[in-house]
């Protein structure tokens, strides 16, 4: 049986068991800003490698973990918490590979316990610097918005004049 990169061109031919489906290296990477933002949206902000998991703020080392976005993440070191105590998109968990990954916005599994990003405990930072609960701040944003309208919508009742 022949090579399947012999009989299709567009294969490219690299060792291993999948040679025929991987692209080459340097080759576009679509998903590679969709990884970056989702990383940048996660918090998986940590100094990358060779640099030292150092936060850049206050200068403390953390413990810098892998994400599945292929960035990562300064942990606030040896330190684990209930999950339920840390607000959502700050809970960070760690799998048996070591690699992190961001709990998001739902509520974590009863029982559970997380790892913290150094960010949320830096003294460095302010906690507007932070935004631990930007959820929070959408639903005031959106509270804000809906209290204006009814006060514009009560105020135009009792001032329109009668056109009939």
């Amino acid at each position: 049986m022949a090579d399947t990169h012999e009989r299709e061109p567009h294969l490219f031919p690299l060792p291993g068991p999948d040679s025929s489906r991987q692209p080459p290296a340097g080759a576009a990477r679509p998903w590679e800003g969709v990884d970056r933002t989702q990383a940048a949206q996660d918090g998986a902000t940590g100094p990358e490698p060779p640099a030292p998991p150092v936060c850049p703020h206050c200068r403390l080392t953390g413990e810098r973990r892998l994400t599945y976005t292929g960035r990562h993440v300064l942990l606030e070191p040896l330190l684990t918490v209930p999950a339920h105590l840390v607000p959502g998109g700050h809970r960070w968990y760690v799998d048996a590979d070591g690699r992190a990954w961001n709990g998001g916005l739902g509520e974590p599994p009863p029982g559970s316990a997380c790892r913290i990003p150094h960010r949320l405990a830096c003294p460095g930072l302010s906690l507007d610097d932070i935004e631990p609960w930007r959820w929070l701040a959408a639903v005031r944003a959106e509270n804000t918005r809906r209290a204006t309208r009814r006060a514009c919508e009560d105020d135009f009742r009792g001032t329109l004049p009668d056109a009939g």
